[in-house]
């Protein structure tokens, strides 16, 4: 209960538009309760007597329903105030001829009909108009509350799950938010003015029909628990279903390779088997409500057409043409109270998907900005480490006691064995993790202390895995800035040589590029994120692998596009390939989470440590002359880069 009342909340920005439903639909109840009411005039009109006056006879004054003639019970038509409303309507409808009582029961019949059609396409109109919009508003708030997350939450969890939370998931909010408010309310105001018109006509046929009504309510809350917990189920198959086919559509290139496409075809139709078992049971329970509701009502109705006939044939206590409209309303109840059934079903799914939802929305970010942060906009000085220490999880750190500091305008790379904590330290500086002890400073102000949108606005990154978006070229190299004026975008490709292979596309800076960029080679990739990077101009440059699995023509452009980048600029890069950090101004070596070494190339060899064994590796792998530990070999320019940019 209190998981649908929050779901309820959602429609408090549109109290206006819930009173105007609200209205059409209480309007459709009570013009569906006079076109019931309908019956007994029009059958007068056809079938009763005509006095000699050539006028319909009035209805024959039925004794009072319980007891005969001589029961003192009232009947509801005796009360003033309805004796008197049924004397004007009878006076309207059948005063005059037989003929003309006939054609004004027909306008009223057509009228009420009319009016009830209007009502209920506003009421539908404007019921579609708040599901559309909480579910509209729904996936708004899911996916901005994602952005705001920390890496570590999407690493642990699988993207399917995620996207079934926007997709499946605020679908079947959408029926349960107005099945619970308007559905209920008008098929409760239908049953209510079913169970008027029954107790109008005849109180002891009334009781006998009510008979349905306690079954049916066992039978809803019986069903209830069933439904939830299935939909639960149903909605995790879902999830599970969506995550196999996001996975293998994202890796189809690995799946190719591997000629693994039977496999992920047996995964998928696992995936979709235990979707569709779990769906079945779901609508076994949900199927099962209507026919058992109304099979009781059928029974009722049987057991009331045997009693009513007796009132009319024996006992001469009730006329043909109430009884008729006793018919048409108790099988009127037989809807609402199927309707009822099904609407509980759609609070049922729907609560159990607003379960998920606001658990997901629940979930608070590991890294979040501090109410008084500082704006910051440039890096004066240095970006220090100290004491730094990481974990991924509480007892396992990643990193440990890392001291360092990065004056401005000083490359540093980051090099060591997979697995030494080098992209970690670097996923530190933007804050896409916060240390677990020890502290990251920029100009001795800590990194926790200062607005995130400015500190990342700070930082440019390129890494292997670049990614692009399914749009134009422009709009991948001006990223989130359409205002961004061409000829600034146009520069930017020149810088990173990437203008020539654009020019050459069919559209050029238009040219659509396919999902993630797959329409264009790795090395065209490299050269767009790099021509982002430097459109952005950050002061602080990060670059992960970003010249790894490149032929060597690639390799030399975007080498030659990152040295214009790096320019004047504040850098850390990452490289398992030694040849390409041996002209930073600084190498700082990881093993296991800590610094074990610090300097130049040529200072690093000559200490013949980690980093030795590491360049001697990597030079035998090439088939190249290594020069000996004491650093024979000629130590490049620390310049190279600027160099280059030059």
């Amino acid at each position: 209960m209190r998981t649908y009342l929050a779901l309820l909340g959602t429609l408090r920005p549109y109290r206006r538009l819930l009173a105007q439903t609200l209205a059409a639909t209480i309007a459709f109840s009570i013009l569906s309760a006079i076109s019931i009411g309908m019956i007994s005039p029009l059958t007068r009109a056809l079938f009763a007597r005509v006095d000699p006056a050539g006028q319909i006879a009035g209805q024959v004054a039925a004794p009072s329903p319980i007891g005969g003639p001589q029961s003192s019970l009232p009947r509801i038509e005796d009360i003033p105030v309805v004796r008197g409303l049924r004397a004007r309507i009878e006076e309207y409808l059948f005063a005059g001829e037989p003929a003309a009582a006939l054609r004004r029961v027909c306008v009223a019949i057509l009228v009420v009909f009319f009016l009830k059609g209007l009502a209920a396409y506003a009421e539908q109109v404007s019921i579609n108009r708040i599901e559309q919009s909480v579910v509209r508003d729904l996936r708004n708030r899911i996916f901005a509350h994602l952005t705001t997350l920390s890496l570590d939450f999407f690493h642990r969890r699988r993207a399917g799950h995620l996207i079934s939370r926007v997709t499946n998931d605020v679908g079947l909010v959408r029926g349960a938010v107005t099945a619970g408010i308007f559905s209920s309310t008008r098929e409760l105001l239908l049953l209510i003015a079913s169970l008027c018109w029954v107790f109008w006509v005849s109180v002891p046929l009334a009781l006998v029909s009510l008979l349905v009504v306690p079954p049916s309510v066992l039978l809803i809350v019986a069903l209830a628990r069933k439904l939830r917990r299935s939909s639960q189920r149903t909605q995790e198959r879902m999830a599970d279903l969506t995550t196999v086919l996001h996975e293998t559509l994202g890796g189809m290139r690995v799946v190719k390779a591997f000629a693994m496409e039977k496999f992920e075809l047996n995964r998928f139709r696992a995936a979709t088997e235990r979707a569709y078992r779990a769906f079945l049971r779901l609508r076994r329970y949900w199927a099962v409500s209507s026919p058992l509701s109304e099979m009781l009502g059928v029974g009722a109705a049987v057991a009331v057409i045997a009693y009513g006939g007796q009132l009319i044939l024996i006992k001469q206590t009730l006329t043909p043409d109430r009884f008729l409209l006793f018919l048409v309303a108790m099988l009127s109840m037989h809807r609402p109270l199927r309707k009822i059934a099904s609407v509980n079903a759609d609070i049922q799914e729907g609560t159990a998907a607003a379960e998920r939802i606001f658990g997901l929305l629940a979930v608070a970010p590991s890294v979040v900005e501090r109410p008084d942060a500082r704006p910051v906009d440039r890096i004066s000085n240095a970006l220090r480490f100290e004491g730094v220490e990481f974990c991924y999880e509480p007892g396992r750190p990643v990193l440990t006691g890392i001291h360092l500091e990065v004056r401005a305008g000083e490359v540093v790379a980051l090099v060591g064995p997979s697995g030494a904590g080098k992209s970690t330290l670097a996923d530190l500086v933007p804050r896409f993790y916060d240390p677990t002890t020890g502290r990251i400073t920029l100009d001795g102000v800590d990194l926790r202390d200062l607005r995130l949108a400015d500190l990342r606005r700070l930082i440019g990154i390129v890494t292997q895995d670049v990614i692009l978006f399914n749009d134009t070229v422009r709009a991948n190299i001006a990223y989130g800035d359409d205002s961004m004026p061409e000829e600034a975008v146009r520069e930017a490709a020149h810088a990173a040589h990437a203008a020539e292979f654009i020019e050459a596309l069919p559209q050029g800076y238009s040219t659509e590029i396919g999902d993630r960029g797959v329409r264009l080679s790795g090395g065209q990739r490299q050269r767009l994120a790099i021509a982002r990077a430097i459109l952005k101009n950050p002061p602080i440059l990060i670059l992960d692998e970003a010249t790894s699995a490149l032929d060597s023509e690639s390799e030399r452009l975007v080498q030659a596009a990152i040295a214009r980048l790096m320019a004047g600029r504040t850098a850390l890069v990452i490289a398992h390939r030694l040849s390409t950090v041996r002209a930073a101004d600084r190498i700082v070596v990881l093993d296991r989470g800590r610094i074990v070494e610090e300097g130049s190339h040529s200072e690093l060899l000559r200490r013949g440590g980690l980093y030795t064994r590491l360049h001697a590796v990597e030079a035998a792998g090439e088939g190249v002359a290594v020069g000996d530990a004491s650093g024979g070999e000629a130590a490049p320019d620390p310049d190279a880069f600027r160099e280059a940019a030059r």
